[in-house]
């Protein structure tokens, strides 16, 4: 069986100048991850997980050992390269949302097409819904923020991040800012959108949460220093079937 590589990440450093002292942020970081896998990435404040997240997102290139994003090598391009691979590969999903406070969820969710010239006005709205629909808000399109949810508001960053049809769905600490019951329904959501081929890497420092991934990195002092593949893997609509009903969602 012929097995595709999303990522592939060889003895890679990362190293800083901060006056006269060098940071080594990352002591060579490797690992792969598949077509289709669901993988954590875990690690305590200073285990070199953001310089990693930056890496993986293409905000930020290896001092030493190579990356590649779908079989490219983003050493090797230029800022406009990794821009135009980040638009096209990636789907990022954050903390904090980052929606425009003043635009409806369809417009939120078009944004990401709006630096593609080859998609139309039509095919735009057209994916727009669709990839609001995958996130069960089919009945929020003219919504703005501040009308929705925290946890609608997390369904909304993630259907403008299904948009672009990217290889990979990035997530940073994607629940860190909801409820229990809410986080599991995020989770819920990206057990449905693996299932349904897509490659996920989610950053969290939250055991519970990576216990709905497949697989788990975990990082120390920028070092690997565990990589399991997570045989109790929990369902996260039982886990919201087991908690007590909330009226925010």
């Amino acid at each position: 069986m012929i097995v595709n590589k999303i990522l592939e990440i060889h003895d890679v450093k990362r190293e800083f100048v901060m006056g006269d002292q060098i940071v080594r942020a990352l002591k060579g970081v490797s690992f792969d991850v598949n077509a289709g896998e669901f993988l954590t990435i875990m690690g305590s404040s200073g285990s070199g997980k953001t310089t990693l997240l930056n890496m993986l997102g293409c905000l930020d290139k290896p001092t030493e050992g190579i990356y590649m994003l779908d079989n490219v090598n983003i050493k090797d391009l230029s800022r406009d390269e990794l821009a135009r691979l980040r638009n096209t590969k990636i789907g990022f999903v954050f903390q904090a949302y980052n929606l425009l406070p003043r635009t409806t969820a369809l417009e939120n969710v078009e944004l990401p097409l709006m630096y593609n010239p080859a998609i139309g006005a039509k095919e735009r709205k057209d994916r727009a819904i669709a990839a609001l629909e995958a996130v069960k808000l089919g009945d929020r399109f003219d919504h703005t923020p501040n009308q929705l949810s925290g946890g609608q508001q997390q369904r909304v960053a993630i259907a403008r991040a299904l948009v672009n049809e990217p290889v990979m769905i990035l997530a940073d600490e994607a629940t860190g800012n909801l409820d229990t019951r809410t986080s599991y329904e995020i989770m819920s959501l990206m057990q449905d959108l693996n299932q349904n081929g897509k490659t996920i890497v989610f950053v969290t420092h939250e055991p519970d949460i990576a216990a709905f991934s497949s697989r788990t990195v975990m990082l120390k002092d920028g070092r690997v220093v565990k990589d399991t593949q997570n045989t109790k893997r929990r369902s996260a609509s039982e886990a919201l079937a087991g908690l007590p009903v909330s009226d925010d969602y």
